[in-house]
């Protein structure tokens, strides 16, 4: 993997990285596009660094102050060739408007998936201008996950991001390219169906040579005709006489299959290479089977966010120390929390074997708008992190969130239903949440969130399981498992929110009694936690959380990642 490709699971190797100094002007009164502003940027124009948004200390700028509509522009020097210059933007909030040389070049509207535009009609030889306006808004009605949409941080909302928030980067690629791949695992029959996109339909029947290599060692090669714009082929890594010769990944083994594609199309060849793992998420009654094998799933929740850079991690190695301190605490996956991290956190999971559940950055409000925003952006994300080995479920709604009638109206039902069903359309092997937390309607796991504080109360709740599954008493004292009109059907039960303890402070929250010191911490902490894995049909269960956020201080680790408590006495504890 090149370190700080933006997009690990495909790589090329021409390609510039435009992070850095851009011009930046804020565009209060929305005027920018009737005065030209991509032809003629204002001259009171301030300076930002790009990809943190300005809202950060690290963008240069740091006002957390809401402005609606905000510019970019940067110059580059290129040159003109045969060959086609893609613009990829990795995240904007929330609907971005690019131009280049004065002219139009697209527009993508959502703040957490990847979007490009192939820009090769409107560059240059020599110096080309980009410019993006993004606008963003304090509507309800827009995927925004834990972004504030009031003037002031509140509840377990912060400070909101607006604009470019992930890197800006170019891509040279032929005229004939591989525009998308997806990879899909088969551990039983010892194979891997890819399915490949072109960027248009062959005009003859052309080729793609795949050459899969383990430990650097290739180990297979393939001939695939390609004939038409999309193709797909299954694709052996071993006999499946002799499992044994297969690399299977884990988090205990996180093993990965590189894989090189190159196509034939013209005079010249487009070469990308990727990876994939041979695993297999599976359900059998109460439990998930990885690779055909029960996992217990020690989960904490991880919001992602940074001090000085919000939701923008400000290095590669950031990510990676925060998957270290997760491992070291004794836990195998992480629940990422209200928000679609940066795909080089997802690759480093990949290698060291963190398990990830993918969540959707929740609206607040049901109405025709937010549910053709949410279905759209939702398959956009899906999409784009298929791949990963890592990610072993995905989780579309959270608390009600978006959804807070769906107790009983039929209609928000029937959307989770439908995004439900969607995803599973496109992913048939990853299980699919509906509704983290409480209510589920159709749900491959079912999920509970209870930040009760003491051990013998949890326990004592779900000694009677049936109680909570057939919704007999309010497991959390306000909330149902069940949505109404639904019934369990023996799904694997996973307890996905507990804990958040803080520490005594003036300055932040937690949930329930703070704590005086660390050796009430660990005694709470300890308590919970074995309550939670003496439940005998429980699947795992996830803590709040990892680090502190703004004004919610309950993590393990505040938010320069120092840690609280004793991560040995806590790994002791996951792992009992």
């Amino acid at each position: 993997m090149q370190n700080g490709y933006p997009r690990p699971q495909f790589v090329r190797e021409n390609w510039i990285n435009l992070n850095g100094i851009w011009n930046f002007s804020f565009d209060d009164q929305n005027t920018g596009e009737k005065e030209r502003w991509y032809d003629y940027f204002p001259s009171d124009r301030k300076e930002i660094q790009v990809p943190f948004s300005y809202e950060t200390s690290l963008s240069g700028i740091g006002e957390e102050t809401f402005h609606p509509v905000v510019w970019y522009q940067r110059e580059i020097e290129l040159k003109k060739t045969e060959k086609r210059m893609l613009l990829h933007l990795e995240g904007a909030d929330y609907t971005a408007v690019v131009w280049v040389n004065g002219q139009f070049a697209g527009k993508h509207t959502g703040a957490y998936a990847r979007f490009s535009f192939d820009i090769t009609d409107y560059i240059k030889d020599g110096t080309n201008t980009i410019t993006v306006r993004a606008e963003d808004s304090v509507s309800c009605v827009q995927p925004r996950g834990k972004q504030r949409w009031k003037d002031q941080n509140f509840g377990c909302w912060y400070v909101q991001t607006t604009g470019i928030w992930k890197t800006v980067w170019l891509e040279e690629v032929p005229k004939h390219y591989i525009e998308r791949l997806k990879l899909t695992p088969d551990l039983d029959n010892a194979s891997v169906r890819i399915e490949i996109k072109l960027n248009e339909k062959p005009k003859g029947t052309e080729t793609i040579s795949c050459k899969i290599f383990l430990d650097q060692r290739e180990i297979t090669v393939y001939s695939i005709q390609a004939a038409t714009q999309y193709i797909t082929a299954e694709l052996k890594v071993a006999n499946a006489d002799v499992p044994w010769q297969v690399a299977v990944w884990s988090p205990e083994n996180p093993k990965l299959y590189d894989i090189e594609l190159e196509f034939f199309g013209g005079t010249e060849s487009d070469k990308v290479t990727s990876y994939f793992g041979m695993r297999k998420i599976s359900i059998e009654g109460r439990n998930i089977l990885l690779n055909n094998l029960p996992l217990y799933q020690r989960l904490i929740l991880d919001q992602g966010y940074w001090e000085e850079s919000h939701l923008t991690p400000p290095s590669e190695e950031a990510l990676i120390k925060d998957i270290d301190l997760v491992l070291a605490a004794g836990y195998n996956g992480v629940r990422k929390h209200e928000k679609v991290e940066d795909e080089r956190f997802l690759s480093w999971c990949d290698r060291k074997g963190l398990l990830v559940w993918c969540e959707m950055p929740s609206v607040y409000t049901f109405q025709e708008d937010s549910v053709e925003q949410f279905t759209n952006q939702w398959m956009e994300i899906v999409r784009q992190n298929y791949n990963h080995p890592c990610i072993v479920t995905w989780t579309a709604f959270n608390e009600s969130w978006g959804i807070e009638n769906v107790y009983s109206d039929k209609n928000q039902q029937k959307f989770t239903e439908g995004i439900y069903h969607l995803t599973k359309a496109f992913d048939t092997m990853r299980p699919v949440i509906v509704n983290d937390g409480w209510e589920h309607t159709v749900s491959d796991i079912v999920t509970l969130h209870d930040y009760e504080e003491s051990g013998d109360v949890f326990a004592a709740r779900y000694q009677k399981k049936e109680a909570i599954t057939d919704n007999e008493i309010p497991f959390n004292n306000h909330r149902y498992a069940m949505a109404k009109g639904y019934c369990y059907k023996g799904q694997p039960i996973i307890i996905s929110e507990y804990g958040g303890i803080a520490f005594q402070t003036k300055e932040g929250w937690g949930y329930g009694n703070q704590v005086a010191g660390e050796k009430d911490f660990l005694e709470r902490f300890e308590r919970i936690t074995k309550a939670i894995k003496k439940m005998d049909y429980s699947a795992g269960f996830c803590y709040t959380q990892v680090t502190d956020v703004q004004q919610e201080v309950n993590g393990l680790y505040t938010a320069k990642r120092e840690p609280k408590v004793d991560m040995e006495e806590i790994k002791k504890i996951n792992l009992s």
